[in-house]
């Protein structure tokens, strides 16, 4: 398969790792991602995936002056729950590493009840923490619904297995309370999973064709980042791991032909006409960073359709190429 023709300008917003798009009921995509000094949470709209590129973001939450959430604000995301939206995001009390040598993230919660999120800053209320019965590194969860219950998946580090997080499920009680224990669906197994970190992150889900479609990413945030994928039935037990398959390969990786380096931490949502899917990712052009990876903020928000293979799985294609408009 080659790539549909792209009809969005690529990128279509610049220096927004972790994007997030939700198209809602109000005929609006809603837009988040981390910002690059990661201290604050903004959402900007618009009619069109294209408007997106040219819409004025409003910040609606700043990070903290001291505590749990006063450091690198990272990968939020915005979920509409029974009239209600709520976001998603991880933060941590310092930039320092702890005893494994991580991060110090957890997942945290706001809420607001307003028709528009965007109006102000003061709409927002803070649930905290997202507790799970482990208390270490833990990031990018989103939430999903299935058989009238609300699934919550995301990273988080298990100091009993080598690497630095691996893919978790639970039922929820509300959005912001786990119901069930923790379930492990994945962890850094394969080459691809383990270029210099051991990394499964970035969870999103799509549902088709019978199937959920969970989709994360994988290995050290440069050019080797890449995409995995695990599916499963979606008239089974989704709380027992063995039900769910995991392909051994990456499904969406860096194409050095167009210097489209570290495509990842994905989202999904549709087109204008309610009917073509769209791949939202962040990407580089080019794998000289200086420092950290992590600190460089030239990872830029692309989005592009996609298709299906006979066999109802997704097909990704390739990372376009750069495409100004």
């Amino acid at each position: 398969m080659t790539n549909i023709e792209n009809q969005y300008t690529d990128p279509l917003i610049v220096q927004r790792a972790d994007p997030y798009i939700y198209k809602h009921t109000d005929g609006y995509y809603y837009f988040t991602a981390s910002v690059p000094a990661y201290n604050l949470i903004e959402i900007r709209r618009a009619r069109t995936l294209e408007g997106l590129a040219h819409a004025a973001p409003r910040t609606i939450w700043r990070k903290h002056e001291t505590g749990p959430m006063s450091q690198l604000i990272w990968a939020p995301e915005l979920h509409y729950i029974d009239g209600k939206w709520f976001i998603y995001f991880a933060a941590a009390e310092t930039t320092a590493f702890d005893e494994n040598g991580m991060f110090q993230h957890r997942m945290f919660c706001i809420e607001c009840d307003k028709d528009n999120p965007m109006e102000s800053e003061d709409d927002w209320f803070e649930h905290g923490q997202v507790k799970t019965p482990m208390d270490s590194f833990s990031l990018d969860a989103t939430c999903f619904e299935a058989h009238d219950k609300l699934y919550y998946v995301w990273a988080q580090k298990d100091p009993e297995i080598a690497g630095n997080s691996n893919l978790y499920i639970a039922e929820m009680e509300n959005p912001w309370t786990l119901k069930s224990d923790p379930v492990m669906l994945s962890k850094p197994e394969y080459d691809w999973e383990t270029h210099i970190f051991s990394v499964n992150e970035g969870p999103a889900v799509i549902h088709r064709n019978g199937r959920f479609f969970l989709t994360f990413s994988a290995s050290a945030t440069d050019e080797n980042y890449c995409m995995g994928m695990l599916s499963v039935p979606d008239d089974v037990d989704l709380l027992d791991a063995t039900n769910w398959t995991k392909f051994d390969k990456p499904i969406f990786q860096s194409d050095l032909a167009t210097h489209q380096y570290g495509p990842g931490h994905n989202s999904f949502t549709v087109a204008e006409d309610d009917q073509t899917d769209i791949l939202v990712y962040h990407c580089r052009n080019y794998t000289d960073i200086k420092g950290d990876p992590l600190y460089d903020p030239n990872r830029h928000t692309k989005v592009q359709a996609f298709t299906w293979n006979e066999d109802g799985t997704p097909n990704f294609g390739k990372p376009v190429p750069y495409n100004y408009k």
